[in-house]
């Protein structure tokens, strides 16, 4: 895709509200139907996701089975991960690091930090 694309992509978001994550979010189910077993093997654990500007909770459970995804709160999660819309969507895109957007205040961890690490291959299974 062009890159004119992306940027008028984050002003239509802006305008109408569209929420770019969900696409990632849905992404991240298929995977888990996909792959389920693999990925409940490498991320052993029940993963929250605050999308802070839009209040969309999405949880990963990648612990118990062959994984289940869910637009909700799981008030189980180990580790809890809030962050902004377009700035999850750069993480995913590997156009903002994980670990400066936590420095910079960008990305906020309640829980288990050490998987909040195992994010980076998640996002990258769900390309896959």
């Amino acid at each position: 895709q062009a890159s004119g694309v992306q940027g008028s992509a984050s002003v239509f978001q802006t305008f109408f509200g569209f929420i770019m994550s969900k696409a990632l979010f849905v992404q991240m189910a298929a995977a888990l139907q996909a792959d389920g077993a693999n990925l409940v093997k490498a991320g052993g654990a029940i993963f929250q996701f605050v999308i802070s500007d839009t209040d969309t909770k999405f949880c990963l459970d990648l612990k118990n089975g062959n994984g289940s995804a869910s637009f909700e709160e799981n008030p189980a999660a180990d580790v809890t991960i809030t962050i902004a819309d377009a700035d999850m969507v750069a993480m995913a895109e590997g156009k903002l690091d994980g670990m400066q957007a936590f420095m910079g205040g960008k990305l906020k961890i309640k829980g288990n930090m050490m998987l909040a690490q195992k994010l980076q291959s998640i996002l990258e299974a769900a390309k896959n």
